[in-house]
């Protein structure tokens, strides 16, 4: 017996989070209520990436209407087992109870409970959407609710970068004596980093790298002299450094709380390889204004100034690093970072204008990564050129985007469609390092 088709409606947040998400729902049934296609009309021209959603959106209903008339249905897709999509007119207000104002959400529910009216038993009527406020009132109405489950993974299951595994002495004497070893019926993922237990004692491990070719762990070289006055104070912070420095990792994902030393690391690790190696001709450093897109022109000043809010952050670790901190106590850092920025050697920009570039042999870092859309991740990293290294680094819990969350949001796509891969590396940092106070805080508040 063939299931029964179901019925979803739309919310606003689904379809300027994923224009092409009425692409898939199969063979069930897409209503959009007019409410809706009047509110994705008020972003059309907005120049954020939501602005850009907006426009494709219409365009892509646009080009549907060619097949038939949308307020009495279309086939979404040349398939016969296709759903149909229906523009529903109308908000069915008299079915929300008065206490309700009337808005695009409650009028979703009017158009929900209309069709499940309707169609009583036979069709099952489920409201799609980003909003938990609206999941929740029409639970409260007796209608099923879901999020939007397209390209979205459980946090709870998200990918370290980092295996423990128990293994006999004899294991770990092998591992010593050839620096590298062979693990039997451990899965692993390529650059994943490996910390092995001695199953007699579990105070005795040693740790190293996958090698997804060679299919063996291997020993990391010991690093005594630091990174730009840098050293890891923990062993997730050896892991991300060695993938930071490894050239044939061309991708690298830094995830972690405040304070965990994911966008010092990173900065450290790309002057070594620009200014002391010069593996890469520049550094470029870039995090999002928020949203992605919006004209910088908006503050006062020159563009320097209108930048520096934004970029603070990452002014703050080059100071660190070139002018006090850690620097100041060794003679090597004489250079001021502004130095490096006339030398063609340090660039630090917004993200706004990425789109359309080509960065050749750079040292790539995103800062913020996780206030990104997975559609926004493809774009940056579409514009590596030839030896480019691109280094993400974020909190995936702290996400300022109200259309992202920790478990759809570009940087946790990216380290999960990547995982698999032989140029790319990813590191959950979860120990803060930045201070005694700052590390409680996190543990505290």
């Amino acid at each position: 017996m063939a299931a029964m088709k179901k019925v979803f409606v739309l919310d606003t947040n689904v379809l300027l989070n994923d224009p092409r998400s009425i692409f898939k729902f199969d063979e069930h049934d897409i209503v959009i209520p007019i409410s809706v296609i009047e509110e994705v009309d008020k972003f059309k021209k907005d120049m954020s990436e939501i602005g850009r959603n907006a426009r494709e959106v219409s365009r892509i209903l646009d080009r549907l209407r060619e097949r038939g008339t949308l307020s009495s249905g279309i086939r979404i897709t040349d398939k016969t087992d296709s759903g149909q999509l229906f523009i529903y007119l109308g908000n069915n207000s008299n079915l929300v109870p008065d206490v309700l104002v009337d808005n695009t959400d409650n009028q979703i529910l009017g158009v929900a409970l209309t069709l499940r009216k309707q169609f009583a038993s036979e069709r099952n009527v489920i409201i799609v959407t980003r909003d938990s406020n609206l999941r929740i009132k029409a639970d409260a109405f007796g209608i099923q609710a879901e999020d939007f489950e397209a390209d979205k993974l459980d946090i709870a299951d998200f990918y370290t970068g980092i295996q423990r595994v128990t293994v006999d002495a004899t294991i770990i004497s092998e591992y010593y004596s050839n620096r590298e070893v062979k693990l039997e019926n451990v899965s692993l993922s390529p650059n994943q980093f490996v910390v092995m237990e001695d199953g007699q004692d579990s105070n005795q491990f040693v740790y190293g790298l996958f090698d997804g070719h060679a299919e063996t762990v291997r020993m990391l070289e010991p690093n005594s002299e630091g990174v730009w006055g840098i050293y890891p104070r923990n062993v997730e912070q050896t892991f991300a450094l060695e993938a930071l420095l490894e050239d044939n990792i061309k991708l690298v994902t830094l995830t972690g709380g405040a304070g965990t030393g994911k966008t010092l690391l990173a900065i450290a690790a790309g002057l070594a390889k620009t200014t002391d190696e010069d593996e890469y001709q520049k550094l470029l450093v870039a995090r999002p204004i928020f949203p992605l897109g919006r004209d910088v022109g908006f503050l006062p000043g020159d563009l320097e100034e209108k930048l520096n809010p934004w970029m603070q952050p990452i002014f703050d670790n080059l100071e660190l690093l070139l002018g006090g901190g850690f620097a100041s106590r060794t003679k090597r850092f004489s250079k001021s970072y502004q130095e490096l920025i006339n030398q063609g050697m340090l660039a630090i920009e917004p993200l706004t204008y990425i789109r359309g570039r080509s960065l050749p042999n750079q040292f790539f870092i995103v800062d913020e990564a996780q206030n990104l859309t997975p559609h926004e991740i493809k774009t940056i990293l579409t514009r590596a050129g030839e030896g480019t290294k691109v280094v993400l680094t974020g909190d995936p819990y702290q996400i300022d985007n109200p259309y992202l969350d920790a478990e759809n949001n570009g940087l946790t796509y990216v380290v999960e469609r990547f995982r698999n891969s032989q140029i790319s590396a990813h590191v959950s940092l979860t120990k803060g390092e930045r201070s005694e106070l700052a590390t409680l805080a996190a543990s505290l508040l």
